[in-house]
């Protein structure tokens, strides 16, 4: 697998002469300073593909050309939209740069109720904690029916936290969920908004009455619309699974589990149309195995997120060391090394460590943090290509 590594461009704090040190050879990146729904000029993705080759990397994969929420949600701007895409991946096709890391997840992209989690070890790193997402879902957003959401012992639980969790909290739940999460990355909500609470509802309106068959076939015919563009310049889409790999505020997921995977590549059988195979996703949902799913999936995934989690049955999860937790990292490493030698792999959500916390990076993409897990997967993929030596 070829290492990369998640690279927030020229005001990135990570520089690229910090990666090459550190063994990264591609580069996953994004133009982020334009617009979603915009079309990405083909001067801007040069100009950026020679910065990153200036230091001897390679622009291995977009992560990601935003898919704006009219489309997800077939609004009347919808067709249009879509003709910018087509004209975004039309100079992503020329320029050479053809992997492009997508999600189809309604407004809100990966969720986590605390950023910096604390470890005995004195690292940190990010949580999901049920009750404190359902406090914020049903007592801070105050959605319409949310509570039926959530079983009779969790809203209790629930109320029990209104009795003593302080404003402060309060406060700090909206920051996470909503803004310092999806911000940084062409999110809907950005640091400064004056009422996020009120912009979010505004945001979740136009999904009433959008089921997850509705949601499935907007994305058939998004994928539908853009892979002549694909077939053209060799560009392969890979979705990224919904974090987490379960419903939240009323909104469908529809990438979570085997079905889901096997209906999307099967909905739109082009071999273009593909996995981006997120293993931290995957591993937060219960009913999910993860390697057996990379064994199922693996000839249609154009690229690889090696985390893992810790996932329990009161629906909280946390990230784990990438030596441990659901995903098994190791055997993930086996079967990508014999199935799709050469594919894009990045490291993901490593911990907070050394110094990094004051660093102001983006949450879950540390320094130390994913330098360490970086170390770790070099380990396993020594380890794995020394068992194929033996074998043969």
């Amino acid at each position: 697998m070829e290492k990369t590594w998640r690279w927030f461009g020229k005001n990135d704090k990570i520089t690229l002469p910090m990666l090459r040190q550190i063994g990264v050879e591609g580069i996953v990146t994004a133009l982020h300073e334009i617009p979603n729904g915009e079309v990405w000029p083909l001067e801007a993705i040069l100009n950026q593909k020679t910065y990153i080759e200036t230091y001897g990397l390679r622009w291995s994969v977009v992560e990601s050309l935003p898919v704006s929420e009219a489309i997800k949600y077939g609004g009347a701007e919808r067709d249009n939209l879509i003709e910018n895409y087509k004209k975004s991946l039309i100079n992503l096709g020329k320029a050479g740069v053809k992997t492009v890391c997508y999600n189809f997840m309604p407004v809100i992209d990966w969720i986590r109720t605390d950023l910096e989690h604390l470890w005995e070890d004195g690292t940190s790193s990010l949580y999901f904690d049920k009750i404190r997402f359902a406090y914020f879902d049903c007592l801070i957003l105050q959605r319409a029916e949310a509570e039926k959401d959530y079983t009779v012992n969790e809203l209790k639980q629930m109320y029990e936290l209104d009795k003593v969790i302080t404003d402060a909290e309060k406060e700090e739940l909206v920051d996470t969920i909503i803004i310092k999460t999806q911000g940084f990355v062409n999110g809907n909500i950005k640091n400064g908004d004056k009422n996020p609470v009120d912009t979010f509802h505004h945001l979740l309106a136009p999904y009433k009455g959008i089921d997850r068959d509705a949601l499935r076939e907007n994305l058939r015919y998004f994928l539908q619309a853009i892979m002549p563009v694909c077939d053209e310049y060799g560009i392969n889409m890979c979705i990224h699974p919904d974090d987490p790999p379960f419903p939240v505020l009323g909104l469908p997921r529809i990438v979570t589990c085997e079905e889901d995977i096997a209906w999307i590549l099967h909905a739109v059988n082009n071999p273009h149309n593909g996995l981006t195979f997120c293993a931290g996703s995957l591993s937060a949902g219960l009913h999910n195995n993860v390697p057996a799913l990379a064994r199922m999936f693996a000839h249609r995934t154009h690229f690889v997120h090696l985390r893992s989690t810790n996932a329990f049955p009161n629906g909280n999860f946390i990230e784990a060391s990438h030596l441990g937790g659901r995903a098994h990292i190791i055997e993930l490493i086996r079967i990508f090394e014999k199935e799709r030698l050469g594919v894009p792999m990045r490291v993901d959500h490593g911990r907070m460590m050394l110094g990094d916390t004051d660093k102001g990076y983006n949450p879950g993409y540390s320094f130390h943090g994913r330098m360490m897990a970086l170390a770790q997967i070099e380990g396993m993929m020594a380890v794995v290509n020394d068992e194929s030596k033996l074998e043969s």
